[in-house]
């Protein structure tokens, strides 16, 4: 009998260590620790599969040779399609990998960077995990469970996963106060990859609830400007080519590539107005959750910052999250590069949002599915909408002065 109480009592003790906040460090650093041994076991043992990585060096060859006129750039895939940032990336790849011959090195390169990524991720979950009551036990769903994030970032070498680590390394430091460089991080990130564009709204919606518009325009006008200094090598050579090549809004996606439209007929998802559609519930969207959850009390108009109400570290990450969790739910079209857009913010905002623990945990494993289901099918599609609304629901419904609701 005494065993029986012992054993009870040390499982009572482990379950609380993994629902306690304060925990959330600890098995921070056990979970990159696992995830090196994984990440080392993955790029050994499992075969790399060739999709863009040979295009991507053959775009930077063009520019390494001396072609800065952007509609000359191409590769097998086409033609170059991301701002002045990825060519500067993967130009340094195409150094240390001898002209992208040693793709191996390159998946070490990307290796670590998975570890610096989740390392990133885990310190901002780590700055909000006791105000928001997040429990360790969420740490599972950001790692090991991330079969489609590993291969993203190790088998494939796409530019996704760089642009998301400087994007969380921005994040990181506009929690910490440190604006003016997160902003320029920020900026670098869009340079890599347009789709860090989709927490722009959210973005703008923390700095003028942080810093008013006096602060909020020279943040504005930097992020400007490292665009125009990243690109202006290209915008020298042919301005007009740059801009529309590495800033197409209206690039065509392939039906066949699609993760979360595969229910529709193929016209229906080229279809323009479907787009426009899609386009303006998105707007609409972030225009309700701006009214409702973001703007407190009309703080959009302020000129100076309001000392009195400073808008917390975990408020700004949840606004940034959603931000681009919205423009998630209305793409005109998801690849399955692109679930490390969001992959990594899905459990902040499921445990945080109005509904039940048990269906956001559930949601959250539903999600990782439709994600690994290859080719995508109708179901899947289907049931990767099912699972994004669900979650949009629960975030709108949630409470904005009740941060901590779930755990009552």
């Amino acid at each position: 009998m005494e065993n029986f109480q012992f054993g009870a009592l040390r499982l009572r003790r482990c379950v609380r260590v993994l629902q306690d906040p304060r925990w959330f460090p600890a098995w921070s650093v056990v979970l990159v620790a696992a995830e090196a041994v994984l990440v080392s076991a993955i790029i050994f043992l499992v075969p790399y599969t060739e999709i863009d990585w040979v295009a991507y060096m053959q775009e930077v060859e063009g520019f390494l040779n001396g072609t800065w006129d952007y509609t000359q750039l191409r590769g097998d895939t086409g033609p170059l399609v991301y701002p002045a940032g990825f060519v500067y990336v993967y130009s340094a790849l195409y150094h240390l990998t001898e002209k992208g011959s040693e793709v191996w090195l390159a998946q070490c390169v990307f290796g670590v960077l998975y570890l610096c990524n989740l390392s990133v991720v885990l310190a901002i979950y780590c700055k909000v995990a006791k105000p928001l009551g997040l429990p360790p036990v969420l740490l599972l769903f950001l790692g090991c469970t991330a079969y489609r994030v590993h291969s993203i970032f190790v088998l494939r070498l796409f530019n996704d996963p760089v642009a998301m680590f400087l994007l969380y390394t921005a994040v990181l430091l506009f929690l910490t106060d440190h604006w003016m460089v997160g902003c320029v991080l920020y900026s670098v990130a869009v340079s890599v990859k347009m789709n860090i564009l989709l927490f722009s709204p959210g973005l703008l919606a923390a700095m003028l609830l942080t810093h008013g518009w006096a602060q909020t325009i020279p943040m504005l006008l930097l992020c400007a400007m490292v665009q125009v200094v990243l690109g202006l090598p290209f915008l020298l050579a042919n301005p007009l080519g740059y801009l529309t090549r590495a800033f197409e809004f209206q690039r065509q996606f392939l039906f066949q590539w699609t993760v979360n439209w595969r229910f529709l007929p193929e016209w229906v998802f080229l279809h323009r107005g479907f787009h426009l559609a899609l386009l303006v519930m998105h707007l609409v969207t972030l225009a309700a959750f701006a009214k409702k959850h973001w703007a407190q009390d009309k703080g959009f108009l302020q000129w100076k910052r309001r000392v009195s109400e400073p808008l917390l570290a975990h408020d700004t990450a949840r606004i940034l999250f959603t931000s681009n969790f919205i423009g998630m739910c209305f793409a005109r079209s998801l690849h399955y590069q692109f679930y490390v857009w969001y992959f990594h913010t899905l459990p902040l905002l499921a445990w945080t949002s109005s509904t039940h623990k048990a269906v956001s945990v559930l949601m959250l494993g539903l999600v990782e599915w439709c994600w690994n289901v290859y080719p995508s099918t109708a179901c899947s599609s289907l049931l990767l909408h099912s699972s994004h609304f669900l979650l949009l629901f629960g975030l709108w419904r949630r409470n904005t002065s009740d941060a901590t609701a779930k755990l009552d």
